[in-house]
């Protein structure tokens, strides 16, 4: 938690103060006052502000962004001896700064699987979606008309061409190309794993979720996708339609006619209670999905404002403004990106991340070209090294895992790479990247398992949201329950439901779905009552959680030009590598003339500890060490805002990575419900596919919406076999009790028929309920001697006969399964008497 400190100095300049989200802002004049920058009419309006400026911290999140493209590329790994690049292999001199590359599976043959099943007919013309693949669809819909005669084969071409184009879509949703997921199997989405009707159903499948996402502002019904599939595999249909809707792969978002759908609960009796902790992007997805599927819902949120680690600063002064992302930032990858969907349906433009990315040396000057390129191919070659030496240790040795850091240094020094000053630097510069990626430092990745997501990762262009991702948030946490400043403190769970403990408040659910981050998690905030799995707790403390922390910057006017949005810095000493290593300019997305400078690895755990009137003075060095020289005067800030997300308690860090000794499993069993389906578990660090992304943490609320909704249908089908089963088995004591050998009031008894001793047990029921039950009457019963049954009846009032019966007899009353060995041998020995008595 933030707290605020004293006033400093800044550049000769009056009182500058740190503060939390709740601290006054105090400003300082500048000059010059060029023209006022104003938002999107869509945006928020700003608070109202003094023309002073300020530096402030607050509160960040997990950088989310990855400011590389996705490529294309044989996975074999390199077989060069050395990994200095030949004179063939130098790059372009202007790329962008990759992190990681993706390959695609290789598309398979869909026109045997489509024969029969798919049908060309015409479809209505949707609104056109900005996504590549959604283009490729679009334009690939044929207006198959009956009066023309047409070539058949090549009509199959042109299907088979499309059903191929549809499983593309699939893959960049995250849906394996020719296979079902888990919880496509759990849900038994077929009959029969393999074969015939599971390739046709993942043809259905792709094909009702390309075309819902070809127009993602209209409700999709079930009966749509009966347009271009054959009727009689309706089954198929309606298998694939109430899967993908009930996983939030279709019909989600904020659409007006999707926003009201959702809103508008299914008629019947509510699923369950649920009560979400966190009102984060997974948080608020889960709950308007639950409400979505019947339940009822209760956000429990510890600030005073929803989003967690997404927040967007509205920055003001000196006639500018700007919207400044203070946690998550950029939507990585937009093909498959649910949020490129919010995008569309909410008609926010998205602005690509521009490939320009030029980097500076400490003195100013612009690194050479080829020696950019030439580090850069022996860094990817050395990263192709570690790849190499990996997969040769866990086929030996499955259980050995070192840091990547270690074993790149390793390789650098075999190879002699980077031994010349300026190279060595870039080499740094690459690798506080990396450890931007990941939020950790280099010493503690793990050298096996540290891209283990690489596969899943989404393709397309990475995108800023004008105007912020809060507008998300926004939009997100409209009409829903939340209670704000509620700290759980403790979460208490057993069979019949949930207690969760929030500050000083007691709030009842049948289930809780847990969505804090990881950070929480590791430092025992919340107390699990009983405790967490030792397997849960185990994977807590294996998986990672890093930091990354961002100085925000408004300017009166935009000195480093609009046609870039990032340039880098290199640093000599490479432990402060990471420290404004990176700039992304906001200037064309968030209003006004905005620049936020990145703080990763060993620098951003520094930087906490670091006075805010320190990291601007240093940070600014660095910008007029690189423009000064040029002839460009840097101006002083009109605004700043320093984020300290390790410090701030409600996220103690930024987001997830994979620690040496962990792997992707660690991320499923965080994913785990615990309490035989009472907690539920959702955010980034749950989930394997997408850590560390605003999407993933999105797709986790999905995912666990699903996961209730499975387990409420389990449990009432559970309920209800009991409640069959209770009743077949007291249909037989029904019978025997038509006649019973005395009554008197509620009480019914049946007698040993082998003995007329006193001291013999008899079998006692007593009727509950009667009229006030709507669903009948309330049988309980009982052994009892006979002895006591003759005292029993002369009491006056059913009342009374209960009082005695527990404190002069001591007997304990228990539905038809509590009778013990002596009562069912006594129920046994009663049928045989009245059988052998009819006979």
């Amino acid at each position: 938690m933030e707290t605020t400190e004293p006033p400093h100095d800044f550049s000769g300049t009056p009182n500058i103060l740190t503060s939390d989200e709740s601290t006054p802002e105090n400003h300082l004049p500048y000059s010059p006052n060029p023209p006022e920058n104003h938002f999107p009419d869509h945006h928020s309006p700003l608070p109202e502000t003094t023309p002073e400026a300020r530096v402030s911290d607050s509160q960040h999140d997990n950088s989310i962004d990855d400011t590389s493209e996705p490529i294309p590329e044989n996975p074999n790994m390199l077989q060069a001896d050395s990994v200095h690049p030949g004179p063939d292999e130098t790059a372009p001199p202007v790329k962008k700064r990759r992190r990681r590359k993706k390959q695609f599976p290789e598309m398979i043959s869909s026109a045997t699987a489509v024969n029969g099943l798919r049908v060309l007919r015409p479809h209505p013309k949707s609104s056109i979606y900005s996504e590549k693949l959604m283009d490729e669809v679009m334009q690939m819909q044929i207006n198959d008309n009956p009066s023309f005669s047409k070539n058949r084969r090549r009509r199959i071409a042109d299907l088979a061409k499309e059903v191929d184009v549809e499983a593309l879509i699939a893959i960049s949703v995250g849906f394996p190309i020719d296979s079902l997921t888990e919880e496509e199997i759990e849900a038994n989405v077929v009959s029969q794993i393999g074969g015939i009707e599971q390739a046709n159903y993942i043809v259905v499948r792709n094909h009702i979720l390309a075309r819902w996402r070809s127009n993602v502002s209209v409700w999709m019904l079930r009966d749509h996708p009966l347009d271009s599939i054959r009727a009689e595999h309706k089954s198929l249909v309606d298998s694939a339609y109430s899967f993908l809707l009930e996983h939030g792969y279709i019909n989600f978002g904020l659409a007006p006619a999707i926003k009201e759908a959702k809103l508008r609960p299914p008629n019947g009796v509510e699923k369950a209670n649920v009560v979400i902790v966190g009102a984060g992007l997974a948080g608020l997805v889960a709950a308007r999905q639950l409400v979505f599927l019947g339940f009822k819902v209760v956000v429990l949120e510890g600030r005073s404002r929803p989003g967690g680690r997404v927040r967007t600063k509205k920055m003001k002064g000196d006639g500018v403004v700007a919207a400044a992302d203070l946690g998550g930032s950029v939507l990585t990858g937009i093909n498959g990106n649910p949020l490129g969907v919010l995008a569309r349906q909410l008609g926010f433009p998205l602005h690509k991340v521009r490939d320009i990315c030029p980097l500076y040396l400490p003195d100013g000057e612009v690194v050479n070209s080829e020696i950019d390129s030439r580090v850069e191919v022996s860094f990817n070659k050395l990263l192709d090294k570690v790849c190499k030496l990996r997969q040769v240790m866990m086929e030996e040795v499955k259980s050995v895992d070192v840091s990547l850091g270690t074993a790149l240094e390793a390789f650098r020094r075999v190879y002699k790479v980077a031994k010349d000053p300026q190279e060595r630097m870039l080499l740094n510069w690459h690798l506080a990247n990396l450890e931007y990626a990941n939020a950790s430092l280099m010493s503690d990745l793990s050298m096996a398992y540290w891209d283990q997501d690489d596969p899943y990762e989404m393709g397309g262009d990475h995108c800023f949201i004008p105007g912020g991702n809060e507008r998300f948030v926004r939009a997100l946490s409209e009409d829903l329950p939340i209670f704000y400043n509620r700290t759980v403190e403790s979460i208490r769970y057993g069979v019949d439901g949930v207690m969760v403990y929030a500050s000083g408040q007691e709030f009842r659910g049948d289930m809780v779905l847990c969505t804090v981050p990881l950070g929480v998690l590791k430092r025992g905030s919340i107390e699990f009552v009983p405790e967490l799995p030792q397997r849960k707790k185990d994977s807590i403390q294996r998986i990672g959680f890093g930091l990354l922390n961002k100085v925000a910057m408004l300017f009166p006017y935009d000195f480093w030009g609009g046609d870039i949005d990032t340039f880098g810095h290199l640093t000599e000493d490479s432990s402060t590598r990471g420290e404004y290593f990176l700039f992304y300019s906001y200037a064309s997305v968030s209003g006004g003339p905005l620049l936020v400078a990145l703080v990763a690895g060993e620098a951003a755990i520094k930087f906490e500890m670091m006075s805010p009137v320190e990291a601007v003075s240093r940070v600014l060095g660095i910008l007029r060490g690189i423009f000064n020289p040029k002839g460009i005067s840097v101006p002083d800030p009109v605004q700043v805002v320093c984020t300290r997300w390790g410090k701030d308690h409600f996220t103690y860090g930024s987001y997830s990575y994979v620690a040496i000794g962990s792997s992707g499993d660690d991320y499923d069993i965080l994913a785990e419900s615990v309490g035989d389906g009472r907690v539920f578990f959702a955010g980034e660090a749950t989930n394997k596919q997408y850590p560390a992304t605003m999407h993933g943490a999105f797709l986790s609320g999905m995912r666990e919406a699903a996961n209730i909704l499975r387990v409420a249908n389990r449990r009432s089908i559970i309920q209800a076999d009991r409640l069959d089963n209770n009743r077949e088995e007291n249909e037989d004591l029904n019978e025997l009790f038509v006649k019973p050998d005395l009554k008197f009031g509620s009480f019914s008894v049946l007698f040993d028929p082998k003995s007329n001793d006193l001291e013999s047990s008899s079998l006692l029921r007593v009727e509950f309920g009667g009229e006030k039950l709507d669903s009948g009457c309330l049988y309980l019963f009982g052994l009892i001697l006979r002895k006591q049954v003759i005292e029993l009846c002369e009491v006056d009032g059913d009342e009374n006969r209960m009082k005695i019966l527990n404190r002069n007899f001591g007997v304990k009353l228990v539905g038809r399964k509590g009778l013990c060995s002596a009562g069912e041998s006594l129920v046994t020995c009663i049928k045989l008497a009245r059988t052998n008595l009819n006979g």
